[in-house]
């Protein structure tokens, strides 16, 4: 009888990461380092932040100058204007807004559909500068992952970040962006273990792989990677993995 086991490593000491940095060379240095090792089948989730401030995604407030809905709306509830103008000017679309609390939620280009455009400020050295999403996560994925390769690691990588949940509290990790593992379990056509046949059940593992991550990392303990080891995951070489597990609008009942 096989027991399933899930192990996840979190890897400490990668630093602060500046612009143009080789995220897969620092990570694999922390690894080593921290006595850790990579292996064939394991899973990299690596936060968006630390993609964001490598690939130049870092803006510094003082840049931005504010329209008048954004210093208008800002008047309303003591958001900064600037940082309001620059969730605008990264959404392509506004959903919700509420003016009391000055939390927009909108769509960003890449079709996520989050709080404030997924802008933050948080572990940022000053308080003028945020993060902006990178642009195409699947691809920042797909880079890290092709560098591992090239030093004989056969690994997936996901790239996480932190999204609230409609209908529940709490924030919860997220994949934006995969490359190498199918993101679903697809039960569709199966049978359950009284003979009934699923019809509709497809898991998200990518995101679930995501969640667990985020238990040995923290939002605030400086570890922004983590190996994940024991999920047999079907190798997927498409391209947009992440891009797959966005709901169409057509197909979205709550818009």
């Amino acid at each position: 009888m096989v027991i399933p086991e899930l192990k996840i490593i979190g890897v400490v000491g990668i630093g602060e990461i500046r612009c143009g940095d080789e995220l897969s060379k620092l990570i694999f240095q922390a690894i080593q380092k921290q006595g850790s090792c990579l292996e064939d089948q394991d899973i990299l989730v690596v936060t968006q932040k630390i993609v964001s401030k490598a690939e130049g995604k870092i803006v510094n407030l003082s840049s931005v100058k504010p329209g008048k809905f954004a210093t208008d709306f800002s008047m309303k509830n003591g958001r900064d204007s600037r940082l309001v103008q620059l969730v605008l000017d990264n959404s392509k679309s506004i959903i919700r807004i509420d003016e009391d609390s000055g939390t927009i939620i909108s769509e960003t280009f890449h079709g996520f559909i989050c709080a404030n455009a997924g802008i933050d400020s948080s572990n940022i050295s000053g308080d003028e500068y945020v993060s902006l999403l990178p642009d195409n996560p699947d691809k920042s994925a797909f880079e890290i992952r092709t560098k591992f390769k090239e030093i004989g690691k056969n690994i997936s990588v996901i790239i996480s970040d932190t999204f609230g949940r409609p209908w529940r509290e709490g924030h919860v990790n997220f994949a934006i962006g995969i490359s190498g593992m199918n993101p679903f379990i697809d039960y569709r056509g199966t049978y359950d273990s009284f003979g009934k046949e699923l019809k509709s059940t497809q898991i998200a593992i990518a995101d679930e792989i995501a969640a667990a991550s985020e238990i040995v990392m923290g939002k605030s303990e400086g570890i922004p990677v983590a190996i994940v080891r024991g999920y047999d995951f079907d190798f997927d070489n498409s391209d947009q993995l992440g891009k797959s597990m966005l709901r169409k609008q057509s197909k979205d009942l709550f818009r």
